[in-house]
């Protein structure tokens, strides 16, 4: 058999096992605080019908949905001179999941009457984007998402923002949180006389922070924006000011045009409670931000990071009616997704994990051959049962070599049952940061470790 090369795709990655005890940490953080606002888990498969997912997240996101060929004699009868975009429907008929979100909504209709409205989920899973890999953006990665289904009210928007401080205040990131609103966005482009233009606006739009507002301008005219339309957009990049000022402009901005009052209205309210709540994190009206996916409808959530370099580390918003592409029209909904890869990378330059996560036992039993083993598995079995993590070293090795391995591992306690503890019924043990060794009776030991 021929040696094969030891590698992974591109994009994906391995995790040790300290990389897996610092992403638990970030999972349990973030699980807590779902639990703490009453969210229940669910899952959803990896592979989803080409059908759901298709046509959800826009042009762009369909070109990163990766697609799964079909079994058996998939390519009998198809006609590869065709487009590709003709072909692949008819060899594939299945993708990974690009996000939680979408799975969600069909999970819903499909399970209408075994949830109870409104009904709260979340969800820690990993995704799949076909994306050029670079720091931060992975082909796989985890997200970790909260959403609200079967209620308008914006009193679960607040609680969305109240998440986020809370996650972030117990994982110790400063962040800003980013919030507009979609029928704003949609406002602005009623009022520059181009609303058939929306997605393409807001395609644009959400691209201003990484290519720069020229070129913003100039992807707008690409997308068919008149000049005139263009610089029509300049006063919304121009407006400065508090939230409520940003707000009250909007007003007067939006005098004859519906939607745009609306989502002003609604982005009040909002940050009307959001002031109340008293919230630690910094949280701003943005209306550039526009989030690319086209399901969104209301309010949108961005989170960066204050002291690190890298794109969103959470984001969502509301979206009216994605239950209705799957039969069951008019069930709004609202959420927000954690990107857990990405806050692991703010935590690692930021030297933020808590020490000792990776600490997998609390104990090490040294072996001494076949005489005291029995009474090692004993006591690290009563330990077990305690709650204590108990090692015993499976090898008679020297004793140099198992001390070694007990440094490497960060274990705190090594336990010693030689002849005379054996004897006397007893267990020495050291603490290795100390240096100190005492002996003592199992029981004893027991209640120090617990």
């Amino acid at each position: 058999m021929a040696t094969v090369k030891c590698s992974i795709p591109k994009g994906t990655r391995d995790f040790l096992p300290e990389e897996m005890a610092r992403r638990n940490y970030i999972f349990d953080t973030i699980r807590s605080v779902f639990r703490a606002f009453a969210f229940e888990p669910i899952e959803t498969p990896s592979l989803e019908n080409l059908s759901t997912l298709m046509g959800k997240y826009g042009e762009e996101g369909d070109k990163l949905l990766f697609k799964v060929l079909n079994s058996g004699d998939f390519m009998e009868g198809v006609d590869f001179g065709q487009d590709y975009h003709k072909v692949a429907p008819q060899i594939c008929d299945r993708g990974l999941r690009y996000d939680l979100t979408v799975p969600f909504a069909r999970f819903v209709v499909q399970h209408r009457d075994q949830i109870t409205f409104p009904f709260r989920r979340y969800q820690l899973q990993p995704v799949w984007r076909a994306d050029r890999p670079q720091k931060g953006r992975y082909r796989e990665f985890y997200q970790c998402d909260a959403d609200m289904i079967g209620s308008t009210s914006l009193l679960n928007e607040l609680e969305l923002v109240q998440m986020i401080d809370m996650v972030f205040g117990k994982l110790g990131v400063s962040v800003t949180v980013k919030i507009n609103n979609r029928k704003v966005l949609a406002g602005i482009a009623e009022m520059v006389g181009a609303p058939d233009k929306l997605v393409d606006i807001t395609v644009a739009i959400d691209k201003l922070d990484k290519i720069g507002l020229d070129n913003v301008r100039a992807e707008l005219a690409e997308r068919g924006l008149t000049e005139e339309q263009v610089a029509a957009l300049d006063p919304v990049f121009s407006l400065s000011g508090s939230a409520a000022e940003k707000i009250a402009a909007l007003e007067r901005m939006f005098i004859t045009v519906e939607v745009g009052r609306k989502g002003a209205e609604e982005l009040k309210e909002l940050f009307g409670y959001i002031t109340a709540a008293g919230l630690k994190c910094n949280v701003k009206l943005d209306l550039t931000l526009a989030r690319g996916l086209n399901y969104y409808t209301g309010a949108i959530f961005e989170v960066k990071a204050n002291d690190v370099q890298i794109g969103s580390i959470c984001g969502g918003g509301r979206y009216d009616n994605l239950t209705g592409i799957f039969g069951m029209p008019d069930v709004s909904g609202v959420g927000i997704s954690f990107g857990a890869d990405r806050i692991y990378d703010v935590l690692t330059e930021l030297d933020g994990f808590p020490k000792g996560l990776s600490q997998a036992a609390t104990v090490m039993f040294i072996n001494f051959g076949a005489e005291g083993q029995a009474a090692c598995v004993r006591m690290a079995a009563r330990l077990r049962a305690e709650g204590v993590s108990a090692l015993v070293y499976p090898d008679a090795a020297k004793m140099k070599k198992q001390m070694e391995f007990a440094n490497r591992k960060a274990v705190p306690y090594v336990a010693f049952v030689g002849e005379d503890e054996l004897r006397d019924g007893t267990v020495t043990l050291k603490d290795m940061a100390a240096g100190t060794q005492t002996t003592m009776t199992v029981d004893e030991m027991i209640g120090k470790l617990k």
